[in-house]
């Protein structure tokens, strides 16, 4: 071969590079440019600059992409800068621009995705696709990425690869069949450019402390990643708004702060912490804020890293995501219980019916601890992070249930916690509708649809003598009911630390028992409808103070408020117990009295020198005579039930009073209900 024709060869060559195989692909040279070389040199500064943020990490992707569209003015034609830009706008939170610009490189030059360093070009495609609800079209580029790679690099991702193919089509199928749910974004005040998740509801559902890592962080530090290190926020509703985000708290540091859970009451949130190994916190409510957060034994704290925790309505066992040696892979829901010391035990995996080898995160339990709402990349995922939940069953978690279409999203859906009136839950999401990164969102739930009936009273028609009628949703979502206050002194007002104990009077079961704040008394209770309570606050010295709920389960969601004030023992002190049932216009005792009748027990065994007096009343319906009968009988029966559980005859009296003593009006049903009572009262301490 001649030099003259060896140089053509070359020549040729090295414009085919350029130019690329298709010939669309415009490189950033001189030989392109040759009448534009100022603007030549800005476009590839701008390019050098671009390269130099799209480096450090997705955290400044939005930042590249500025540099990168100053050169894209001057060249639009060049393949690889729009596969960076198209990379860049995906991992950006912007679908429709990565489709865009994505879909141009590879027209541009489709011998891209053969080059080692940018030969995800399919794979990104198909992500996109399968963000945008095109899943038809990613299923395809999944599949043309797939059939791309070498053997070692198959056998590397095609597990994966083929989980985000079945991803598309439980996509599909979960479009094609919404659920019934409203869901708004929690709007611009709320929200930023910059991620916000992990939203904690107070029990009021006026404050809500969430995470988010933007640029007004304490300490203004960036991650590897390039993103704010998180923090603690807390919002307000007021004036029928949300407030403008505050962490301007003790919760938050230099380093990475997240909400991770709180209790059914609010009175304990959790806390994640980076720093000392990325572990839980626990911070107690104290004069209507939140403690400074201690943390959690190493029993807890002794996995890889722990981010999320949910407790018991009872606060005796604790649900946690944590990565440990011994779970099923990446983070895994585990549970520990306190025993009799009030010790938490060793945490036990709550098993492969909820816990796959991907990661699962943001674990809720509802207050009646049958059920568990938890994100998972695992079981039949859109994609990224789902919502499930699971029921328990005869003691055992359920299959999870996908929440489908519009809650979950080909994108990541995550930390779902259910406000107390159960009506409501909110959560984070990356939606089209979306101000930047992940947003909280609020979901309404409404319920199923009552099948259609026939209306056969209504008008006859030629076409249908019994013409079909839609019925109105109905709502099956239960509603709890917030009961809150305070326990004090009877006669200083001073307020109390007292032990509260919730029991379901049908059952004689304990539900919950905790105490009311040392330093305020506060306490807070959150009830489920359709159960008979009773409850009962104690406290050594004082008389206890029973009172009976009795929520029917259509009750409406409301907040009560009810002050409660404990009696020292001393002669002549007497309270009602409020949880003494008995037959109607009988006195026999029925079976939900069981558990107030035993803490009567326990109080004159605890206090072997006591002598009480245990009386009854009656509203003024009916004669005096027959009232004074019932009330005396009803006494008597209380005290034969004591005698009979061992406490000595001799410390106790009865009395029937009728009508004599009420302590509210007889002319309203409220007051005559209150009339009608059991009362204890101390002769001899």
């Amino acid at each position: 071969m001649s030099k003259s024709i060896f140089y053509i060869s070359f020549i040729f060559l090295l414009l085919t590079e350029i130019e690329s195989v298709s010939g669309q692909s415009v490189g950033f040279t001189k030989y392109n440019f040759p009448n534009n070389r100022q603007e030549l040199s800005n476009a590839l500064s701008q390019i050098n600059q671009g390269d130099k943020y799209y480096k450090t990490g997705p955290g400044m992707y939005h930042l590249a992409i500025d540099s990168y569209m100053k050169a894209y003015k001057f060249n639009p034609d060049n393949a690889l800068l729009n596969y960076k830009i198209g990379r860049c706008y995906l991992y950006d939170n912007d679908k429709t621009n990565a489709i865009k610009y994505l879909e141009k490189a590879y027209d541009l030059d489709p011998r891209i995705s053969l080059d080692m360093e940018y030969n995800d070009i399919n794979y990104l495609l198909a992500k996109a696709y399968h963000l945008d609800y095109q899943f038809d079209k990613a299923i395809e580029k999944y599949k043309e990425h797939k059939n791309a790679l070498t053997p070692e690099q198959l056998a590397k991702e095609e597990k994966s690869i083929n989980k985000k193919i079945q991803e598309c089509m439980t996509a599909k199928e979960l479009v094609a069949h919404p659920k019934r749910v409203f869901i708004d974004n929690m709007g611009e005040v709320v929200n930023s450019a910059y991620p916000e998740y992990r939203p904690l509801v107070v029990p009021e559902e006026d404050m809500i402390m969430f995470t988010s890592a933007r640029e007004n962080t304490t300490g203004g530090r960036r991650d590897d990643d390039s993103f704010y290190f998180e923090d603690v926020y807390a919002t307000y509703y007021e004036d029928g708004r949300w407030s403008v985000p505050e962490n301007d708290f003790g919760i938050n540091g230099p380093n990475h702060e997240a909400t991770a859970g709180i209790s059914s009451d609010g009175s304990i949130i959790y806390i994640y912490r980076s720093a000392g190994g990325n572990v839980l916190y626990e911070s107690r409510l104290e004069n209507d804020a939140y403690g400074m957060p201690h943390k959690l034994p190493g029993i807890i704290n002794d996995g890889l890293k722990q981010t999320s925790a949910a407790l018991s309505y009872d606060k005796r066992t604790l649900y946690f995501t944590t990565m440990r040696d011994d779970g099923y892979g990446g983070m895994d829901i585990y549970y520990s219980k306190k025993d009799s010391k009030d010790k938490w035990t060793e945490p036990v995996n709550i098993g492969a019916t909820i816990n796959t080898p991907y990661d699962e995160e943001g674990v809720f339990i509802t207050t009646d601890g049958n059920t568990l709402y938890f994100s998972s990349k695992g079981h039949n995922t859109m994609g990224g992070f789902d919502i499930f939940k699971s029921e328990k069953v005869d003691g055992e978690w359920t299959n999870p249930v996908n929440l489908g279409y519009p809650v979950n999203t080909p994108d990541n859906d995550v930390f779902f916690t259910m406000a107390a009136n159960g009506q409501r839950g909110y959560y984070s999401s990356k939606k089209k509708d979306g101000l930047g990164d992940q947003d909280l969102y609020m979901i309404t739930f409404l319920g199923e649809v009552k099948p259609l009936v026939n209306d056969i009273n209504g008008p006859s028609s030629a076409l249908n003598e019994n013409p079909v009628v839609a019925v109105s949703p109905e709502k099956k979502i239960e509603m709890n009911i917030i009961f809150t206050g305070l326990i004090l002194d009877e006669e200083t007002l001073s307020p109390l630390q007292a032990t509260i104990e919730i029991t379901d009077n049908a059952k004689n079961e304990l539900i919950a028992s905790f105490e009311s704040n040392e330093k305020t008394g506060q306490y807070l209770l959150s009830l489920k409808p359709g159960i008979n309570y009773g409850i009962t606050v104690t406290k050594k010295g004082y008389l206890f103070h029973s009172e009976n709920f009795d929520i029917p389960k259509n009750a409406a969601s409301r907040k009560v408020r009810k002050d409660i004030l404990l009696s020292k023992v001393s002669v002549g002190s007497k309270i009602v117990l409020n949880n003494i049932f008995f037959d109607f216009n009988k006195a026999t005792l029925r079976p939900e009295s069981v558990s107030e009748l035993n803490r009567v027990v326990k109080m004159m065994n605890d206090m072997p020198t006591l002598r009480i007096e245990i009386s009854g009343h009656t509203d003024n319906v009916g004669s005096r005579s027959y009232n004074k009968r019932l009330s005396e009988k009803r006494a008597k029966a209380v005290v034969d039930y004591l005698v009979d559980k061992g406490i000595d005859k001799s410390r106790l009296a009865f009395a029937g009073y009728g009508f004599a003593q009420p302590i509210a009006s007889n002319d309203t049903p409220l007051g005559r209900q209150k009339n009608r009572r059991t009362e204890f009262k101390v002769l001899e301490k």
